[in-house]
Formats: C-alpha cells, sequence, structure tokens
C-alpha cells in the first residue's frame, strides 16, 4: 500500500512539473469518457421519457383494440387480412357488461389529421380528433388545466363541445383563455369546455396536439362504416390488472361470439407493453451508440500511450537516476503504469461530470427529471482505469528496459 501511495505521490509531482501535457492528456481521455457516458446517459434518459409517457396513461390500464393478422393466399403471395373492426354496440355492450371495480371508456379516433380554426388563425392540418366519453380522459392519463370535462349527458346527445390540447391553445389563443370559444374542426362550430394539461410530444406521439369530442359527436360526423372503437379499461389496483385482463378478455370473446377454440380476433395491449416494446428498438441504438463511445475512447486511448511514449523519452536521465539509485525494473514499470492510470482517472472524471450533464440536458428536455447514472459513473471509471493500464503498458515496459548507464548518458 504504502508502495502504491510513493507512486501516486511521484505521478502526482510528474503532473504538476507537466501542467500542460497532462492536461491536453486529460482532456483527450475527457473527449472519449464523453462521448461514451454521455450517449448511453442520454438513452437512459430517453427509455425513463418513454416509461413516464406510458405510466401517465395509467400504470393499472389496459386496451382492446382490433387486430390485424396476415394470412397466406396461394403459393406465390401473401394478403394482409383485417378482421373485424370492433363495433360502437361491441364496445358499449361491453362498458355495461364487465361488472368489475375498474373504469372503462370507448373511444374512437375520428380524425388522424385535422386543421382547427379560430377566427384567422389556424392550426396545422395534424391534430388527432378523438371521439370519447365522459371516462376517457381518466383512463387515457389526461388531466385538466382548465374548465371541465364531459358529462354522460353530453356524450349521449352528441354536443358540440370540446376539450383541446395544450399545442392548439398555444396556436390559437395566444395568452387568451380558450374556455368558452367557438372553434371549427372541419365545417362544424365546437365550444370548447376544456383544456388539457401539456404532456409533451416525445416518441412520435402527439401528446398536445390533440382534441376530444363527444363520442356520439364523433360517430354522427366523422363516422363511416369502417369505424373502430377502442375501449380502455382502468383497474383501482395494479395487482388486480392480469386478473381483470383475463376477465375482460373473456368478457369480450362472449360478445364477439368466438368459439372456445376460435382465435382472437381482437388485441389486449397493457400499456407497460408499448414501453417495453419501444425501450427494445432502443436496444439497436444502444449497440450503436456504444460502438461511436468506445471508437472515440480508442482514439484517446492511442493518444494517451503517444503522449506517455513521449514522456518515457523525455524522462529518460530521470529513469536511470532511479535506476542507480537501486530502483528495480518492477518499480519503474508500476511508476509509469500508475502515473498513466492517474491521468487517465483524472481525465475520466471530468468526462464524467460532462456525460451527466448531457444525459441531464435531454432527461430535463424530456420532463424526466435529473437522474444520475450510477451505472455508467462506475462503469466510466472502470474503463478509466483498464484504458490507463493499457495505454500505460507499452511506455512503462520500455521505461523499465531502459539501461541506467546510457540512461544517465541521455542529453
Amino acid at each position: 500500500m504504502i508502495y502504491v501511495k510513493e507512486n501516486i505521490s511521484i505521478a502526482l509531482d510528474s503532473i504538476k512539473a507537466n501542467r500542460l501535457r497532462a492536461l491536453i492528456t486529460m482532456l483527450i481521455i475527457a473527449i472519449g469518457i464523453t462521448a461514451l457516458v454521455g450517449i448511453l446517459s442520454a438513452i437512459d434518459a430517453i427509455k425513463n421519457g418513454i416509461n413516464n409517457n406510458f405510466t401517465s396513461m395509467g400504470a393499472n390500464t389496459f386496451t382492446i383494440r382490433n387486430a390485424d393478422i396476415n394470412i397466406r393466399v396461394g403459393r406465390k403471395g401473401r394478403k394482409a387480412k383485417t378482421f373485424d373492426n370492433i363495433k360502437f354496440k361491441e364496445a358499449l355492450r361491453f362498458k355495461n357488461e364487465f361488472n368489475f371495480p375498474v373504469i372503462t371508456s370507448v373511444s374512437t379516433m375520428a380524425s388522424m389529421a385535422s386543421r382547427i380554426k379560430y377566427g384567422n388563425k389556424k392550426t396545422n392540418p395534424n391534430i388527432q380528433v378523438f371521439g370519447s366519453d365522459e371516462n376517457y380522459i381518466l383512463t387515457a392519463g389526461y388531466d385538466l388545466e382548465q374548465g371541465r370535462n364531459f358529462n354522460a349527458y353530453e356524450v349521449n346527445s352528441g354536443a358540440s363541445i370540446v376539450i383541446i390540447g395544450k399545442d392548439i391553445e398555444k396556436a390559437l389563443f395566444d395568452n387568451q383563455s380558450a374556455i368558452d370559444k367557438l372553434i371549427k374542426i372541419g365545417p362544424a362550430r365546437y365550444k370548447v369546455v376544456g383544456v388539457l394539461k401539456s404532456k409533451g410530444n416525445s416518441a412520435g406521439f402527439g401528446g398536445d396536439k390533440l382534441c376530444i369530442i363527444p363520442l356520439t359527436n364523433a360517430r354522427q360526423y366523422f363516422g363511416g362504416q369502417d369505424m373502430s372503437f377502442t375501449i380502455n379499461v382502468l383497474t383501482k389496483s395494479s395487482s388486480m390488472l392480469d386478473n381483470i385482463l383475463n376477465e375482460a378478455k373473456a368478457t369480450f370473446r362472449r360478445i364477439r361470439k368466438i368459439p372456445t377454440t376460435g382465435v382472437d380476433n381482437f388485441d389486449i395491449v397493457k400499456s407497460d407493453n408499448l414501453a417495453s416494446l419501444l425501450i427494445g428498438n432502443l436496444k439497436t441504438v444502444t449497440l450503436g451508440a456504444t460502438i461511436i463511445g468506445l471508437i472515440t475512447l480508442l482514439g484517446a486511448a492511442i493518444g494517451l500511450m503517444n503522449i506517455m511514449l513521449v514522456s518515457v523519452t523525455e524522462r529518460t536521465r530521470e529513469i536511470g537516476v532511479r535506476k542507480a539509485l537501486g530502483a528495480t525494473k518492477q518499480a519503474i514499470k508500476y511508476q509509469f503504469l500508475i502515473e498513466s492510470t492517474v491521468i487517465c482517472v483524472m481525465g475520466g472524471l471530468i468526462g464524467i461530470l460532462f456525460g451527466i450533464i448531457i444525459g441531464n440536458v435531454i432527461s430535463f428536455a424530456l420532463n424526466t427529471g435529473f437522474f444520475i447514472p450510477w451505472f455508467w459513473i462506475i462503469t466510466g471509471v472502470i474503463i478509466c482505469i483498464a484504458v490507463g493500464l493499457i495505454s500505460g503498458y507499452l511506455p512503462a515496459k520500455r521505461a523499465s528496459e531502459l539501461d541506467p548507464i546510457d540512461s544517465l548518458r541521455f542529453e
């Protein structure tokens, strides 16, 4: 232990004596570690953002929706076959008959790309219009910032009222209140009764670019023969989720008159399954980012090795003096290995700090809050030690094999 402390002390003295060279070396390592830790921390922040977006839909929520399958037609081709869409009567029957401690809502996508107008202002034609009942906001994980929700009478009567997302409010009303204003969705006018709290538009989901109208109104003005309905179910306890999901599956199979041996012609999706699917797609990105970070770090390691080789040449007389005073080959080798490792760790700590900052900048952009990527911090320190030992081995070996007499003569 004393031997290691002595070599660390010698390494620090050498760093102080060659501040500029040591600083440049540390910056090389810091850039490599920043690239590696920063990219991987940013990916962790994206994963947290995905999880937060889907858990905000309700950790205890599952969705019943129509399903698509592919069947082989003939010997040469494949043809996509879509099962019958979930009809309004089926969705409504499920809502009325599913007597469990849950909150159930029925909704439909009325339009994927609408333009909303107010006076001489209008949005881009990228607004999603949902038709829903009075429970949809709760089961979909939305909160109201202003105004109120629909009531059952307004849903059943098809009232011309609307709840809008935050992006629509910003685009049409600036700093004015949107409540009780009349907006146009297509040719029809709707009275704004509520504004949703912002959820952000991340991972391809337009959380704020939507408006919600009563379900009956959506069927009247946007309906068609191919309109499909979605059922959201929110359980009161996550421990009951799987049991209730199985009961819901059995109930909907009965409603759709599927034989006991028949295949389900609908899908049941839990919100955490969707998050897992998106996070699974990030594995390839993580692998690519890791390779890029390691390549950057490899360049940093080569730079460190080159600087350490130059350092050996510059300190040849010092090595000769130490050997003349009795230092062994092993002692000289340890001196340069520890010096290389100390420089690498000091640079690595700077890189880890910048990597954490980069990760948290991404995290704040996704509204997932501050986090400390302990795994990548520990991994970064281990990598720094490994890079220091690998980069310092060749210079340390060369230093330990110098002849003491030749070294003392070196000019």
